[in-house]
């Protein structure tokens, strides 16, 4: 299953997602972008990936205009300012969801508070990315898939 993240910025979420993705057990593959990508990953969404044993390697900000031919069976927007876009007429045969994720980047606080909030939104993406890998193993159809999404959190 191809998995495209988007977050307005691509900086913090939707590269968490990706990363933790392609880490994942199953057949996932994950991409993320942005609509208004501001060009480069929050370091600190690269230091918390990289202290919990995830690749780093390749993450970058980049624009949703990149992925017109990446075909992704599943659209996942993690902010809500991204989930009330407009998506790009390409991503027409995708399954849309969103998962309103918390954004760790904008965490004003102590180092401790700061790995708290990046660590909890960590631990939210590996038990929905686990989750999407078994139903991904099922072959359900689009509107059973999404029903389970659903259930995960997903709307």
């Amino acid at each position: 299953m191809k998995i495209l993240y988007i977050c307005t910025h691509n900086r913090c979420r939707s590269i968490l997602c990706e990363a933790i993705t392609n880490a994942s057990k199953g057949n996932l593959e994950a991409r993320s972008a942005g609509s208004q990508p501001v060009g480069e990953v929050h370091p600190l969404s690269l230091k918390y990936l990289a202290e919990r044993g995830f690749d780093t390697e390749g993450l970058k900000s980049q624009s949703w205009d990149e992925f017109e031919d990446y075909n992704a069976d599943l659209v996942v927007t993690v902010c809500d300012s991204a989930a009330g876009e407009s998506c790009p007429v390409y991503f027409g045969k995708s399954l849309k969801v969103h998962w309103g994720l918390e954004d760790p980047s904008k965490i004003e606080g102590s180092e401790q508070e700061k790995a708290d909030a990046f660590n909890k939104t960590i631990d939210i993406i590996e038990k929905r990315v686990a989750a999407i890998a078994e139903l991904a193993e099922k072959d359900l159809d689009k509107a059973a898939l999404k029903e389970a999404l659903s259930e995960l959190g997903a709307h």
